[in-house]
């Protein structure tokens, strides 16, 4: 294990005390959060945690099955006590790049639909300024390009359809498109207001005002960052 996934694994293993028994819980998408998936699978074995999840991915839920967590669905669950999940780039006021993974759209309904929000991260995704990590932008197959060419108009970098040989697609059906806005972002809402009235957007990898602590693993250490103006603090 390389020192970044040693980072990744550390902060992915810290974030689990947060979990408390009979939780609900939204599971994240990417390589930090698979170790949050694979010792909450572990504490149930080893330690009888009781807990249920909702995933945000299909690749999630079969890593989440593979390590015997009991799913639910998010109609089902009435409501979540805790979603952890990771991050590309978080800035000092919390506000997140999300969707390097691709499932940025169920991340966001799960978050949303969560009491509280964790994010994993190693400290390379720390930022001043969002926008140096492409910004995900989940849009329809349809007319993408002309979709592509009104969000172009906004994004001062390049706007890339999401290609591995054959377009990217997403949990949803839908195409992701990777716009380099540079760390430009200063107004993060302002956005993904002006990006989400674009037709063809289905949704933007912006997540501002839900994440309540990021758990970040350094070379010195792992340190829990909480957020003042968030729900861990009511």
């Amino acid at each position: 294990m390389d020192s970044v996934e040693r980072l990744k694994c550390e902060a992915g293993i810290a974030a689990c005390d947060f979990i408390k028994d009979g939780m609900k819980l939204g599971l994240g998408t990417g390589s930090t959060v698979r170790y949050t998936v694979i010792e909450i699978g572990r504490r149930i074995s080893e330690e009888g945690l009781n807990v249920v999840g909702v995933p945000t991915s299909e690749a999630t839920r079969e890593l989440a099955e593979e390590v015997g967590i009991p799913m639910i669905t998010l109609a089902d669950s009435g409501g979540l006590d805790l979603v952890i999940d990771g991050a590309d780039e978080f800035n000092s006021e919390f506000s997140l790049i999300k969707g390097g993974g691709g499932a940025l759209t169920r991340e966001k309904i799960v978050a949303q639909s969560s009491e509280s929000m964790i994010v994993v991260a190693d400290d390379r995704k720390q930022v001043e300024i969002l926008g140096e990590f492409d910004l995900p932008v989940e849009v329809l197959p349809f007319e993408w390009k002309r979709t592509r060419d009104r969000i172009s108009l906004l994004c001062p970098g390049s706007v890339s359809l999401r290609v591995d040989s054959e377009p990217f697609v997403t949990d949803n059906g839908c195409y992701i498109l990777d716009c380099n806005f540079g760390p430009s972002i200063s107004d993060p809402i302002s956005l993904e207001q002006d990006l989400l009235s674009i037709a063809g957007v289905v949704e933007v990898g912006l997540f501002v005002g839900i994440c309540d602590a990021v758990v970040l693993a350094s070379n010195g250490g792992v340190l829990t960052l909480i957020n003042q103006s968030g729900r861990l603090n009511q």
